[in-house]
């Protein structure tokens, strides 16, 4: 596997010296703000935390949205392809369904392990006190097990089954695979204790997300929290509820009343991925024609904002359809446009639209005593402000369309799923996970592949074969379709 202890000492030594060497960061909290290093990187032997904190920050946005499909960020990407966010529009394989072989080793050996580094350093009472130069110890444990929920449910929603309890600890790379139903049941713990854990010290320095703002970290983790309990709605809704219920109520509340998770680019050497989509052609990765059909028909004027055009790309095509299309439709819809496509423009992680519309399902299906109407219209109102496209005239005349207002019949979860999926865009995977818990919007496989169903995870890349065996081979029998083990096929635990 990836978490041989001489190997990732290695990797974290080098990585440190390369990211002092390009950015001279030690301890700010703008990625571009500079410090003096008057000392020989060679000589390093303790972690810059501030910096490990920075290098995890900084790829919250490819974790949104990355052109390059084949990297390990690009799983994010092959999400949308899946839930039809995205079309391919050269190259067709990975969204007609062909197996990808995408491993985890950045996030494991990078920054999941980093993380770990951030914690490890401010418990062990030995270095504790060196650590506390990068703000209070808790706070700094605090924001890194919370990123640490976020990545590692990143992974699961994906693969399903992982290593988790022995991970970042091994030094033989054997690790056994932990369930997803338990992997869940600690994220809701991981996730309160470290609500509880921040304290009136030094924020953590490095925080290029919240720029050490112990409330909005509070609420980014309980609108986390939210989310993730509401993905156990067929697995385990008694357990989704109650701690549906709990990320509400618990302390700093959720983001609410334009109060987002975004990440912010200074566009020096930093630039909004978006951006980087539109500054360097050619374009493989179009808004699939499922996407700008379900805008167009709802009269959503979040079209302005979701793609460069309304000519969306057919969805799943083969290779010389999608050539001819695109040679005869020279103006079919880029990824984004408007204030998206600026090199500092934010990218969104979580946003209060998302978490509203979360609220309406959650009090549609009588978790909570929220009222749904309120909470949905308030998510879409959230949603069209958060990407610009709001005015009072259209809104209501949206709202009032048939296929858009709540009338307190059975259809309204299906309205309430389909915004949630309209609302999660860019992020392919949220769309994605939405689609396999729901059902909703209703899609229908790529017409271009062999197959009659729609991927609903991702196979473990080759790499875990290759160095963790035994327990990839006994977890991927756990998602065996038809006599094929660890198939795009199988359903993660809370899939049913």
């Amino acid at each position: 596997m990836h978490f041989l202890a001489q190997k990732m000492k290695d990797m974290f030594t080098k990585k440190v010296l390369l990211f002092i060497s390009i950015t001279g960061f030690v301890a700010c909290n703008k990625i571009d703000e500079f410090g003096d290093i008057n000392q020989n990187p060679a000589a390093t032997t303790e972690p810059i935390l501030s910096a490990l904190l920075t290098n995890t920050l900084s790829g919250l946005g490819n974790d949104t949205w990355d052109a390059s499909a084949t990297s390990s960020t690009g799983l994010i990407t092959v999400s949308g392809f899946y839930c039809q966010y995205y079309s391919e529009t050269l190259y067709t394989e990975l969204s007609t369904y062909a197996t990808p072989n995408i491993n985890w080793d950045n996030y494991y050996s990078g920054r999941l392990y980093d993380l770990q580094t951030i914690i490890n350093y401010n418990s062990n009472p030995a270095t504790a006190s060196k650590a506390a130069t990068y703000g209070s110890n808790n706070n700094q444990i605090a924001v890194a097990r919370i990123l640490k929920v976020y990545l590692f449910s990143l992974l699961t929603d994906c693969y399903g089954d992982l290593p988790y309890s022995g991970a970042l600890k091994a030094d033989n790379g054997i690790v056994a695979f932990d369930s997803q139903e338990s992997l869940y049941t600690d994220f809701f713990k991981e996730l309160n204790e470290a609500v509880a854990q921040f304290d009136n010290g030094n924020p953590a320095t490095g925080d290029i997300l919240f720029n050490g703002s112990i409330t909005m970290w509070r609420r980014f983790a309980n609108s986390l929290h939210a989310l993730l309990a509401l993905h156990l709605t067929k697995a385990n809704p008694t357990l989704g509820a109650g701690e549906f219920k709990v990320a509400l109520s618990s302390t700093g509340g959720v983001f609410e009343n334009g109060s987002n998770a975004e990440l912010k680019y200074t566009g020096v050497n930093y630039l909004n991925p978006v951006y980087s989509y539109h500054l360097y052609p050619p374009f493989r990765i179009a808004v699939a024609k499922t996407m700008t059909n379900w805008l167009q028909d709802h009269n959503d004027s979040r079209m302005n904002a979701y793609a460069t055009s309304t000519t969306g790309f057919p969805y799943g095509l083969t290779r010389d359809s999608a050539i001819s299309f695109g040679n005869t439709n020279l103006n079919w819809a880029k990824i984004l446009k408007g204030q998206t496509t600026s090199a500092t423009s934010p990218l969104p992680i979580i946003t209060a639209a998302e978490i509203y519309l979360a609220r309406a399902e959650a009090g549609d299906l009588g978790w909570t005593n929220e009222d749904a109407i309120t909470m949905y219209r308030t998510g879409i109102k959230e949603s069209w402000q958060y990407w610009g496209v709001y005015n009072d005239v259209d809104f209501e005349t949206y709202m009032q369309q048939t296929g858009v207002s709540l009338t307190g019949t059975p259809d309204d979860l299906k309205k309430i799923n389909e915004q949630q999926w309209a609302a999660h865009y860019p992020n392919g995977l949220r769309g994605w996970t939405t689609w396999r818990r729901t059902g909703y919007p209703v899609l229908l496989p790529a017409p271009g592949s062999n197959s009659n169903a729609i991927p609903r995870r991702f196979p473990y890349g080759g790499n875990e074969f290759s160095t963790n065996t035994e327990n990839a081979n006994k977890a991927a029998a756990l998602y065996s379709i038809n006599g094929e083990a660890n198939s795009s096929y199988g359903r993660v635990w809370w899939d049913k």
